[in-house]
């Protein structure tokens, strides 16, 4: 985890299904509302399709579909946390994004050894903050799609180094 060896860690807090969640912001390049999407044939199911912002094309991954939450129709709340991870630049759609906070690292706790969804392959850590218990997420291993670890695999790399 490159971000370690640091004492404070700043981070985005988003909620998906009553949950929140919580991301670096050195890899957050923008919080967007959403916009029209356009949907890519024979593509997995989370990933919604792609968007032009500002020229630029952006394929768009659904969270809660990544994380085998039900899907939800999308309305105002809902937000697209534009992210950037070694030139890989993707949209993450969330239920609502809600603040910047500082976290601080030697109070993150180990991912639960036994956590009963399919969210847990892509949690880092978790930080109790006051009253609300926050959940890092792995942004790399939410990046990648399951044929692309396996294809890896098979090459002999370290699936989870973008």
């Amino acid at each position: 985890m490159e971000h370690s060896i640091r004492n404070h860690l700043k981070v985005i807090v988003f909620q998906l299904h009553n949950e929140e969640y919580a991301l670096p912001v050195e890899y957050i390049g923008a919080i967007e509302r959403i916009h029209p999407i356009t949907r890519i044939p024979r593509a997995e199911e989370f990933v919604k399709g792609v968007i032009n912002l500002r020229g630029v094309i952006i394929p768009i991954i659904d969270l809660r579909l990544r994380f085998g939450m039900p899907e939800t129709e999308l309305s105002e709340e809902n937000r697209i946390i534009i992210v950037n991870k070694n030139g890989l630049e993707v949209g993450l759609i969330v239920d609502t994004a809600s603040d910047v906070i500082d976290l601080e690292m030697d109070k993150m706790e180990p991912k639960p050894e036994v956590v009963g969804s399919v969210a847990a392959n892509y949690i880092d850590g978790v930080i109790k903050v006051e009253d609300r218990l926050l959940i890092l997420l792995d942004l790399e291993k939410i990046l990648l799609s399951e044929q692309h670890v396996q294809a890896m695999k098979e090459e002999g790399q370290r699936p989870y180094e973008i």
